[in-house]
């Protein structure tokens, strides 16, 4: 891999963005990229926003009425990235962060906003790079092993489980 361009834009008030998070996106961002062996220099653009904007964009794009986490909007056909004709580098897609589900999320689970914001950022720059886990299965397994992966390797391990006790 050459280089990588992450491009933040904050389109939210609701969470103050604690200093680093930009930095560590960056550095997720290029940990993905490095553990898959990926040639040539990229691009990526995470934008981060509220509840009620990323609940707009679900229904705009994928007709679900409710507000998620993350989403991932790949430039890729099968497997095909464009080239920016400035840069040359490949155009991979679009990250949006909700902020405010990362920090109920990472209440939820008891780990730090940090975390959470990291591997949603993970977790989207392996749907741009073609992994998914909808279907669940292998697919599904071997895409959380890649986002563990990458997340020790920029020093955020799991601390605990994604599943809530049941009381």
């Amino acid at each position: 891999m050459d280089k990588i361009k992450v491009v933040i834009d904050n389109k939210q008030k609701a969470v103050k963005i604690p200093t680093g998070v930009r930095l560590l996106i960056r550095r997720c961002c290029h940990a993905v990229l490095e553990m898959e062996g990926f040639e040539g220099s990229a691009e990526v653009d995470v934008s981060f926003v509220d509840n009620a904007q990323i609940q707009e964009i679900n229904r705009e794009h994928r007709n679900i009425d409710l507000p998620t986490d993350v989403l991932s909007f790949p430039l890729s056909e099968d497997g095909e990235y464009d080239a920016n004709p400035a840069t040359g580098a490949y155009m991979l897609g679009d990250i949006v962060i909700s902020l405010e589900r990362a920090a109920a999320q990472a209440e939820e689970y008891g780990h730090s906003f940090r975390r959470e914001v990291g591997y949603l950022t993970v977790h989207s720059m392996l749907h741009l790079l073609g992994y998914d886990h909808v279907k669940g299965g292998l697919e599904a397994v071997r895409m959380r092993e890649k986002e563990e992966a990458v997340m020790l390797s920029v020093g955020l391990p799991r601390g605990g489980s994604y599943v809530l006790d049941e009381q």
